[in-house]
């Protein structure tokens, strides 16, 4: 009897285990990406963003918005750099999400998300501990993959802001030196032709 109670308990920690999208697109100027994911009611659904780059200096934010299965737009941000938002489906259908770079005309957004949610399979009160238990580390481990996830997109923020802060110093220095070395030039320039001029004198 012990081998079946197992496989049991295998299945339903495979059905409680929760679904993830992890996700890396170039949004262009004027343009806009929607996804959507099929739920049933009471089926949870968590969707994280942040804009890990951009192209030309622009800004790092982006549009961005949910709509239920009746066309209801139930979420929006505007010009975010990052976000998260989480649903509970209150009726079976596709819920559309959307990142839009509309708002600009030259720069091309490179964005990271992460779509996770947990699927409903029944009622709390007749799930035997054991296999609540299965449900709370499957949460936990969500929350930990979610962390590392996170944790990658910001250090490629931070990387990113580094370079072009690198970038920007190592041209400045050289453009310093190109004054400095003109002004040294100029000013031998200037006082040679001093000089001459004494001589003739």
């Amino acid at each position: 009897m012990m081998i079946p109670r197992l496989t049991n308990l295998f299945t339903l920690f495979l059905l409680v285990l929760p679904f993830t999208l992890a996700h890396r697109i170039d949004i262009d100027p004027g343009e806009k990406e929607c996804y959507f994911e099929s739920l049933q009611p009471q089926d949870k659904m968590t969707i994280t963003y942040e804009v890990g780059g951009s192209t030309s200096g622009g800004h790092l934010d982006i549009d961005f918005y949910v709509v239920d299965p009746h066309g209801k737009t139930i979420y929006t941000q505007h010009k975010k750099s990052q976000g998260s938002f989480s649903l509970s489906a209150s009726s079976s259908g596709k819920y559309t999400y959307c990142f839009s770079n509309e708002m600009s005309s030259y720069a091309r957004k490179v964005l990271s998300f992460n779509v996770h949610g947990q699927l409903y399979i029944g009622d709390e009160e007749q799930i035997a501990p054991v296999e609540q238990e299965v449900r709370d580390l499957s949460a936990g481990l969500q929350l930990v993959k979610d962390e590392q996830a996170y944790l990658v997109v910001r250090e490629r923020v931070h990387r990113n802001t580094c370079e072009s802060t690198n970038s920007r110093v190592k041209w400045w220095a050289i453009v310093q030196t190109v004054i400095l070395f003109s002004l040294c030039a100029w000013n031998v320039h200037y006082l040679k032709s001093w000089f001459e001029v004494k001589r003739v004198l």
